[in-house]
């Protein structure tokens, strides 16, 4: 019987650390009517989810990785269903209302055309290894946006924070230090700059939405 090893924890608890963030999310969405994924970072996630469970498994048949990414995808559509009932909060004041569907439809055609160039320039595990710490550093700098933009922490939740950052702590150790995969045979120096500026920038956010949460559970002072 093969022994568990460090590589299959950080796996392992970075699938499990984002599905949580996919299904908190799903909840906080809809519960404040907000979309709780800036579009980019939404749109990146979509198409990397799909096309790795696609490609993958063309090149490997059914492994893990497989239903993990097509388990991911159909946790973003509902996502993207908050997106496409609550967007319109977020969607810039000096743009038309009419151009929310094209731009968000040019948005995800966009995310599918950059995930594809990866793979193809860099080949399925690399590519999608360099594709997913730079879209997860765009996510932690979006989220940061998102946050100052609404300021307010409504459509956000310290679990979706924490979750995020540890989901991609775990990869950045596994590729960055420990190497032995399919990504990268050798720790890889590149995924592990990233990966610490993501939890860098990850932590930053933690800190600010606890920030902004606590200030909005602090009672009214009535004048006297």
């Amino acid at each position: 019987m093969k022994s568990i090893t460090l590589h299959d924890i950080l796996f392992l608890s970075s699938g499990v650390f984002w599905s949580i963030v996919y299904l908190d999310a799903i909840r906080i969405g809809f519960r404040d009517r907000l979309c709780p994924f800036p579009l980019w970072a939404l749109a990146l996630n979509i198409a990397w989810e799909l096309l790795q469970a696609i490609l993958e498994y063309r090149d490997a048949g059914l492994v893990l990785q497989v239903p993990v990414s097509a388990t991911w995808f159909l946790l973003d559509l509902f996502i993207l269903a908050s997106w496409f009932r609550f967007g319109k909060n977020d969607f810039p004041s000096t743009l038309p209302g009419s151009w929310f569907f094209p731009w968000t439809f040019l948005v995800l055609c966009s995310a599918f055309a950059i995930q594809y160039g990866f793979l193809r320039e860099f080949g399925l595990y690399p590519g999608r290894a360099y594709a997913a710490f730079l879209q997860n550093l765009l996510m932690s700098l979006l989220f940061i946006g998102m946050l100052v933009k609404r300021n307010s922490g409504r459509g956000q939740s310290m679990l979706i924070a924490i979750c995020k950052w540890l989901g991609t702590l775990c990869p950045t150790i596994l590729f960055g230090t420990l190497g032995g995969t399919k990504e990268t045979i050798a720790p890889n120096r590149f995924i592990l700059v990233i990966g610490l500026l993501c939890s860098l920038f990850d932590i930053v956010y933690v800190v600010l939405l606890k920030r902004a949460i606590a200030h909005e559970q602090q009672p009214v002072r009535l004048q006297g």
